[in-house]
């Protein structure tokens, strides 16, 4: 089975170098060419755009920030879409709208192509260690077909229906994580200003009914003063907003999710967006600063 993969980032790079690890032939394609060096190196093919990407491989998996970066990389001038042929297979990564999803799944059908919109939770971390949880929307028999490129990438794998229904699932998961980085930038804000060490503070809380995967993952890295990217604000706050307009499709109330929201809103508008998600301990900083 010949892979393509498009976009190279933070969670991409790893994720296309298991690929190759595990013997898929794979082409490849970044916007920023100098980030396939080290695939090239390890044998994979350069494409000098979607389109080229879609012809060589079997199946194209994209990994790409938001919605309409999906749409111009499937759909746009030399995209994925006109380099198809009958039979090949979409797989899109990103963090994306769940109705854009069932749209675009029905456009490639239109081609006689599949669509699995398959998003993963783990951060950069998941993707290097090839750990990711890969929650699958799509046709179950093309889901099957895949099976062994999402084992190359992750270790929790799950069919969840339709298309759209890995992104539902992603923004569920979105919710919980955003208000549990919520729950630690607090509490570690607190124990910095009672001074406490948060040193100790950290473990005996972690080990208690307040252990969550934030405060095994993301917290030594706050002490650590370390807020380089496992996964932006910014991305984040994508995140939440789309689970937004999901969830005002039904006029419900979700009090959590529309705090978060603002939060990560406005820490993106304090100059904190390139910042991992555990930076968001830095919006309070700045306000008890003030």
């Amino acid at each position: 089975m010949n892979a393509g993969f498009i976009g190279l980032g933070i969670m991409g790079q790893p994720m296309a170098r298991h690929l190759r690890r595990a013997g898929f032939p794979l082409t490849v394609y970044t916007r920023t060419a100098a980030k396939a060096e080290p695939l090239l190196a390890a044998g994979a093919q350069w494409a000098g755009a979607p389109a080229a990407v879609a012809a060589a491989s079997d199946v194209i998996i994209t990994m790409l920030p938001d919605t309409p970066d999906v749409e111009t990389v499937l759909f746009g001038p030399q995209g994925v879409a006109t380099g198809l042929r009958a039979g090949k297979i979409v797989i899109d990564m990103s963090t994306i709208a769940p109705a854009a999803t069932v749209a675009f799944a029905q456009r490639l059908r239109e081609q006689e192509c599949e669509m699995l919109d398959a998003p993963v939770s783990g951060g950069e971390s998941g993707a290097i260690a090839g750990t990711l949880t890969i929650m699958v929307g799509g046709d179950e028999q093309i889901f099957n077909k895949c099976l062994p490129l999402f084992q190359a990438l992750g270790q929790n794998i799950v069919h969840l229906g339709t298309n759209g229904n890995g992104q539902r699932t992603k923004l569920v998961n979105q919710i919980i994580c955003a208000l549990n980085i919520l729950a630690m930038s607090e509490g570690l804000h607190l124990a910095e200003i009672l001074g406490l060490e948060r040193e100790k503070v950290l473990p005996v809380v972690a080990s208690g009914a307040a252990g969550s995967w934030m405060l095994q993952h993301l917290a030594p890295r706050i002490l650590q003063n370390d807020f380089q990217p496992g996964f932006m604000i910014k991305l984040q706050q994508k995140d939440l907003r789309l689970a937004q307009e999901v969830i005002a499709q039904f006029g419900a109330e979700f009090p959590g999710t529309a705090l978060t929201y603002a939060l990560f809103t406005k820490a993106v508008e304090m100059g904190l967006g390139e910042q991992g998600t555990q930076g968001l301990i830095n919006l309070f900083k700045k306000s008890h600063q003030l």
